[in-house]
């Protein structure tokens, strides 16, 4: 783990729609957009036999204060792989961004099912992780790295990481960061994790990020950010990193710009008392 710091301050829900005789269930994920304020709890829809997520209420509001201590938590990607030194990585470089002090903790092949080339899989990191560190927000990121194993026992993982973490941290703000894809087209199987974890995030109620849906990497930016060369092996190159770091600051930013929402309180129109 690092810790460099410094620098400056800190709906929709898809409906379903069914048949009146023969109902055809329709698989929706919520995607939840940092700049986009939902108006209710989200709905999350689920496959024929899994069980739902509970639905809970919208996001909370953000707020990032200056020096503010952020544990950024993923693979290879907050590892800082590719870049000329892990250290130009966009986890460390986030820090200059939002004025904060960055603790990084990446390891390389990771991910929630995945055990990574310099230490286990998020879960088992997790429960390893120092209480006294006491962050203030966790930034959790990834993983393409279990895209192969998906999606036997993900749920499981996700929701096994997620309740260690929020145990180990209570006060701290969690924001998901999905995965970013290292080659295009988006490979099917990160796509469906990208769904999954925005559909777990929007059932805690916790902000998700999701850089596919905000098409953070396409096919006229890949090379600028993707070294695809035998030592950067598809992961970001320091440019990217950089240009990553930007990304995820905006959207923090915006996040922290949401008005807070209230559930079921009444709207323009609606009668005060019912």
């Amino acid at each position: 783990m690092h810790a460099p710091g410094h620098s400056r301050a800190r709906r929709w829900g898809l409906p379903l729609l069914g048949a009146a005789l023969a109902v055809a269930a329709v698989l929706t994920v919520a995607v939840l957009r940092p700049w986009g304020a939902p108006d209710a709890a989200p709905v999350v829809a689920v496959a024929e036999g899994e069980a739902p997520a509970a639905a809970s209420a919208p996001p909370a509001p953000l707020v990032v204060e200056e020096g503010a201590r952020v544990l950024v938590f993923g693979d290879s990607w907050v590892y800082g792989s590719a870049a000329n030194v892990p250290t130009l990585g966009f986890a460390y470089v986030l820090a200059d961004r939002l004025g904060v002090e960055t603790v990084v903790d990446g390891v390389r092949g990771s991910g929630y099912l995945k055990p990574g080339i310099d230490g286990p899989s998020y879960g088992e990191r997790i429960a390893a992780l120092d209480p006294a560190l006491d962050p203030d927000l966790i930034i959790v990121e990834g993983s393409i790295n279990d895209r192969r194993l998906y999606p036997d026992g993900y749920r499981d993982a996700v929701t096994a990481a997620w309740d260690a973490l929020n145990a180990r941290y209570p006060d701290a703000d969690i924001v998901i960061l999905g995965p970013a894809p290292q080659v295009l087209p988006v490979e099917d199987a990160t796509r469906r994790i990208d769904a999954d974890l925005s559909a777990f995030a929007a059932a805690r109620g916790w902000w998700y990020i999701s850089p596919i849906a905000e098409d953070w990497i396409t096919e006229a930016n890949y090379l600028d950010v993707i070294d695809t060369g035998p030592i950067g092996r598809d992961h970001p190159s320091t440019g990217g990193h950089a240009y990553l770091a930007d990304r995820v600051a905006a959207a923090i930013e915006r996040i922290e710009q949401q008005p807070a929402v209230v559930a079921d309180a009444p709207r323009e129109g609606d009668g005060a008392d019912r």
